[in-house]
């Protein structure tokens, strides 16, 4: 579990093709979520993003105010070249855990599963300081059994639901009804509504 926030492992996990969750395309129940927005100005962060396909389909959806963030410079560079007119200054190479700014809308699709467990009360905390008043996290979290060995690391609806009711209105926690057929019976989908 020491591995999982160095910068080393990622980027060799990324030069050797080993990002196993990386599907390729966005995933079905953050798509469906996308395509009720209505507000395509609004401010959106898809934090630990690896390669980002959600960007790129919220980006030739017409949402431009989109910030990616990943603290590897392989995954950007995979956007850039797939979305050639991608703002650089939108493309954040820094520590999630360093970031100094506030969002509508912050995207979760396994980043936090990659992430050492141990980090899970800070990765709250931060989330909470990075959105805007009645912003909201939405996303999918995986939901298997926590075990010692990953990335990913599982967890289950009630771990979550205690990590975050504290700061966070759980609009929605509930198995996903359209993950894709990898994932299905192991993902839920989440709107949690920031507290203030």
């Amino acid at each position: 579990m020491k591995n999982d926030h160095n910068i080393t492992y990622w980027e060799n996990r990324y030069l050797d093709n080993k990002v196993g969750w990386n599907i390729g395309y966005i995933s079905t129940p953050l798509k469906t979520y996308f395509d009720q927005l209505e507000d395509k100005s609004i401010k959106i962060l898809i934090p630990g993003a690896g390669n980002s396909y959600e960007a790129e389909y919220l980006w030739n959806q017409g949402f431009k105010n989109i910030y990616i963030l990943d603290f590897v410079q392989q995954p950007l560079d995979n956007l850039k070249n797939r979305v050639p007119d991608f703002p650089e200054e939108q493309l954040l190479k820094i520590d999630f855990f360093k970031l100094e700014n506030t969002f509508d809308l912050i995207v979760e699709q396994t980043f936090f599963c990659a992430l050492n467990p141990i980090l899970r009360a800070e990765y709250n905390t931060k989330m909470h300081q990075l959105l805007k008043p009645k912003g909201k996290l939405v996303g999918l979290l995986f939901n298997f059994k926590l075990t010692e060995m990953g990335p990913p690391y599982g967890g289950s609806q009630t771990e979550y639901k205690n990590l975050f009711k504290k700061t966070f209105k759980i609009k929605t926690l509930e198995p996903s009804i359209n993950s894709i057929k990898e994932r299905q019976g192991k993902e839920l989908f989440f709107i949690f509504e920031k507290k203030t």
